[in-house]
């Protein structure tokens, strides 16, 4: 009987875990184009891959365009046919010309869905644009600081374009004719400016691999450095602009992950023991490195720290398993990193990436796979409900509301024999021990305040001392005053002494 009851058990929880993985499992499948091209799609490009959507946006620009020559002969032909009919009685002519104008106004208006509104929800207003010349400008300090980043990127990529003698010479010119271009088109919508920056990528590659003849290494190693140098540049103007909603999706997206903070790693079924000190550590540099995303200004770089977090996570997994991780196991640890970490503007730096990073890079090899990963991390969290973590929907909205715990719910689950006062004993413990880790996180920020502030002080007087015995204090003899004309002369006796008044008998 107690063996039959353990196997009942043991079944029991084999088919929980098997309906976790259901809920967060994505097949490799899922990751690609739905185009079948082989390349990885992306969620901001509605499953497709960079090649496949921009032949997709062409399309449909192309079909709008043509829908609005249409539109425009049919409005010509209905003011030719308002202004015949005006000429024959003037009380036709106010009405035929307000419908006329009553049908434009109304043409104008179903116009809205066009190519742009269908592939982005942002929407440039008037009140948008006079917010953005309204708006502050950055501080002195974080533009010397931006301006001392641009001239060193821009003498790295000078001096690399050296290595590549006339080609490199043509890459610069076209770099600059970009970027003054791209100066002229601020008002294009963020969306218009990336086809831009894709248009110029995709031209500059073609021509180091046609007219130039470049080698296939060479010319990845020459893409990067052109990113690097345009989108550094460009960052300001176009990470997070205020023209589009990023920003309150950045906002949406933290709240929901703070309103997730009691999700366990158990219940996302992440094969991760951070008991193990080497495993913690694999975890806290994950979760540092997706934070450190923020702080990069080019697409690549940004990357980069997508593919670190995400080979820490794969370590983190094959130290605990003693064996290679799957993708099974990479989604659900990526998903609990992003929400241990809660990284700073999460989705501005997705949708950064995905407009103006180099599209080979996303399409295919480790960088794409990972990117590609983290997007349905991103979906996973912003859709994540009681039935994904295999939770009644009562216990969910309890602990979404913040009303309990899942460890607050385990230390009430006692045996109904248990005495009133051994409950009320794990209570307090449970409440001394958040009161203890309350107190040990306090006097740990103070002591790194103490550390702070004692470095902080160190540091200004080691500069100051640096100055000091760079620059030394010289303090000259003060000038002995100038000796009256009349007086002795003791130092020169060469010198005449000096008149005496005589008397003379007259």
């Amino acid at each position: 009987m107690f063996l039959s009851l353990t196997l009942f058990s043991l079944n029991r929880r084999k088919m929980n875990l098997k309906s976790e993985r259901r809920g967060i499992h994505v097949d490799q499948s899922e990751l690609l184009c739905k185009k079948g091209c082989g390349y990885y799609g992306n969620p901001a490009w509605q499953g497709f891959c960079s090649k496949c959507w921009r032949e997709e946006y062409h399309k449909a620009r192309q079909k709008q365009i043509q829908e609005d020559w249409e539109l425009a002969e049919r409005l010509q032909r209905e003011e030719e046919e308002a202004y015949a009919s005006s000429q024959t009685t003037q009380g036709a002519q106010s009405l035929t010309f307000s419908k006329f104008e009553e049908k434009k106004t109304n043409e104008k208006t179903r116009k809205v869905t066009t190519v742009k509104k269908f592939f982005t929800a942002s929407s440039r207003t008037g009140a948008k644009k006079a917010e953005i010349q309204e708006a502050k400008a950055p501080s002195p300090s974080i533009n010397r600081q931006a301006s001392i980043e641009t001239d060193r990127v821009s003498k790295e990529f000078i001096e690399f374009l050296k290595t590549y003698h006339k080609p490199g010479q043509d890459i610069y010119k076209q770099c600059k004719l970009f970027l003054e271009t791209m100066n002229h088109k601020r008002d294009l919508s963020i969306e218009e400016q990336s086809e831009c920056a894709q248009d110029f990528y995709q031209n500059v590659a073609e021509k180091l691999q046609t007219r130039w003849k470049v080698p296939p290494e060479k010319v990845e190693k020459a893409m990067d450095q052109i990113e690097k140098y345009i989108m550094t540049r460009q960052y300001k103007y176009v990470f997070c602009p205020e023209t589009t909603d990023d920003e309150k999706k950045d906002l949406a997206v933290q709240k929901r992950i703070r309103a997730l903070h009691w999700v366990t790693p158990q219940m996302l079924c992440v094969p991760v023991n951070e008991e193990i000190p080497e495993v913690s550590d694999m975890v806290v540099k994950a979760i540092t490195d997706i934070i450190e995303m923020d702080s990069k200004r080019v697409p690549r770089d940004k990357l980069a720290c997508i593919t670190t977090c995400s080979k820490h996570i794969f370590n983190a997994i094959k130290i605990t398993k003693n064996e290679p991780a799957s993708a099974d196991d990479f989604l659900p640890t990526l998903i609990y990193i992003v929400l241990k970490g809660n990284p700073p503007r999460l989705q501005s730096n997705i949708q950064y990436i995905t407009r103006f990073c180099n599209p080979s890079r996303l399409m295919t090899g480790e960088d794409g796979y990972y990117f590609t990963n983290l997007c349905c991390a991103v979906a996973f969290i912003e859709k994540l409900d009681a039935q994904s973590l295999n939770l009644s929907q009562e216990d969910f909205d309890r602990f979404m509301t913040g009303q309990t715990s899942p460890k607050k719910q385990e230390s009430d689950s006692f045996s109904p024999d248990v005495c009133l006062g051994v409950k009320q004993m794990y209570k307090n413990l449970d409440l001394l021990s958040q009161l203890n880790e309350g107190q040990e996180r306090i006097v740990s920020e103070a002591k790194k305040l103490e550390k702070d502030l004692i470095d902080w002080a160190d540091g200004v007087t080691k500069e100051v001392q640096d100055i000091v015995e760079k620059y030394p204090l010289e303090i000259k003899p003060k000038s002995q005053a100038l000796a009256a004309i009349d007086s002795e002369n003791v130092e020169n006796d060469k010198l005449p002494p000096p008149l005496q008044p005589q008397v003379y008998a007259g």
